[in-house]
């Protein structure tokens, strides 16, 4: 991997990272209004040691771990830096695995957004797709079943990775509906929850957001230091976005259907790369700029 190619993905990482986390600097910025001066200092300064180097940092190489753990939790480390054999083809192995699984998690979650929750409508037909909630489980479920129908031919395996990305998603999607009930309490002044108990539901939430910004990390590279520090810095990003307001961060309308598109994008990327259809390196983060500056722009008009 030469430095060029190094360099776009730890940008394209920092982005995505970044826009996949907007929700969660709104909800941020929301809740600690509520916080004392005290509080909120914690929150933004060792907050964000938990942020990038806990959450950011063990998650990555615990799914490499897990995908591989013939190599060991070192190997899991420095995988993508070693020249080992044994760790090189024990990982090459495993990433079909790891890519379909983690392609199922991001387009159920693309099809959920477009099924079901609230947007600002940025193009043509989200409009009419939000009319038809109804039908997103139905076609989650045909989705699910044709891809673990085609997966089957190919390796067993891969069916049961495609059941784990869609079991990751909804578990993922239930500790978010939590939060969304949480938040709305706090919002309308009926929790009483102290400084401390919202300090633990703001690492909790942020524990949770992360993973959709993790598994896409795969999208762009297995290389859990590169992952480790492209997600620290758009984490930090997302840090800054949270001291600067909920209304500011608003004011970018269409930054979530940025995120949204790119993460379908990048579903698609690693299920392509499941079935061993090679994409190159550098397809993830130009499309994630690509998609994520239009909507930036049409934000900003």
């Amino acid at each position: 991997m030469d430095f060029f190619s190094i360099i776009l993905i730890i940008l394209g990482l920092c982005l995505f990272e970044t826009v996949s986390s907007i929700d969660n600097a709104v909800v941020n910025a929301e809740v600690l209004t509520t916080m004392s001066a005290k509080a909120r200092r914690w929150f933004l300064t060792w907050g964000i040691f938990f942020a990038v180097f806990v959450l950011r940092g063990l998650l990555p190489w615990i799914i490499i771990w897990l995908a591989n753990p013939s190599v060991g939790p070192l190997g899991a480390l420095t995988a993508a830096f070693s020249n080992d054999p044994h760790i090189m083809e024990a990982v090459e192995k495993s990433s079909p695995l790891l890519l379909l699984g983690g392609g199922i998690f991001l387009i159920l979650l693309f099809l959920h957004w477009l099924f079901l929750e609230p947007k600002n409508f940025g193009l043509a037909g989200e409009k009419f797709f939000s009319r038809q909630g109804a039908w997103f489980f139905s076609v989650a479920a045909v989705f699910l079943a044709a891809v673990i129908w085609f997966t089957l031919k190919v390796d067993p395996m891969l069916a049961f990775a495609a059941t784990l990305g869609s079991t990751a998603f909804f578990i993922t999607h239930g500790f978010k509906q939590h939060a969304e009930q949480a938040e709305k309490e706090l919002k309308g002044g009926h929790s009483r929850m102290s400084d401390i108990s919202k300090l633990l539901y703001l690492e909790v939430l942020d524990a949770t957001f992360s993973i959709d910004g993790v598994v896409g990390a795969f999208a762009f590279t297995l290389s859990v230091p590169l992952i480790i520090l492209g997600n620290g810095l758009g984490a930090m990003v997302v840090r800054q976005l949270t001291i600067k307001g909920a209304e500011k961060i608003k004011k970018y309308a269409f930054l979530k259907n940025g995120a949204m598109y790119s993460i379908l994008c990048l579903g698609a990327v690693m299920l392509l790369d499941g079935f061993g259809v090679h994409v190159p390196s550098y397809v993830s983060p130009v499309i994630t700029f690509a998609v994520v500056g239009y909507f930036f722009l049409k934000s900003k008009n």
